[in-house]
């Protein structure tokens, strides 16, 4: 037929889109936060190790505090991440990845800054353990600098308020209707 030679000639094949491992920046994830949850996740990995290769404890409730919030903050942010940059996000079934996101963060934040205030605050004063409390403390930066990130940039996910939605002009309506025929 001669419109098959026409139509083939002139159109163009669909792009093929490329299965990438990493995608960064997404929907989900900017190249900036990523940048951030990489530290998060080194950051909590130091003072995790640090906190381990304390030999001795006088009072080892906060050690233990330390260990599990920093070991927590390492292994759960890694699994964001991982979850975050590659497809396996759209496998989970979850829909909600900005709520998951800054919810996890926030409360690492709050749980790694009480952690570190209360490992500095009591521990045998090591050098080992002052530079695992250091670590948290930087640590906890880091989610901090995660969160003002992601409410710069998206708002705060569970009050729905977006950046620079509240100096906006509210419309104001109409004194008078269009239809009305004057006896409303």
């Amino acid at each position: 037929m001669a419109t098959d030679q026409v139509y083939t000639a002139t159109t163009a094949a669909a792009p093929q889109n490329k299965s990438r491992c990493f995608i960064v920046p997404s929907e989900n994830l900017s190249t900036v936060r990523c940048g951030i949850k990489v530290v998060e996740v080194l950051l909590s990995f130091v003072a995790f190790v640090l906190e381990e290769v304390v030999n001795n404890c006088v009072s080892c409730a906060p050690l233990y505090f330390f260990e599990f919030v920093s070991c927590t903050a390492f292994l759960f942010t890694l699994l964001l991440l991982i979850l975050l940059i590659t497809q396996l996000h759209n496998k989970v079934g979850i829909t909600c990845w900005q709520h998951v996101d800054f919810g996890y963060t926030l409360l690492i934040l709050v749980f790694f800054f009480i952690a570190s205030i209360v490992f500095i605050t009591d521990n045998s004063g090591t050098q080992v353990e002052k530079s695992a409390a250091v670590f948290g403390f930087l640590a906890s930066f880091a989610f901090l600098a995660d969160v003002v990130v992601f409410m710069k940039t998206k708002g705060i996910p569970c009050l729905g308020k977006k950046p620079g939605t509240e100096n906006q002009a509210v419309p104001v309506s109409e004194a008078e209707k269009l239809n009305a025929n004057g006896n409303d």
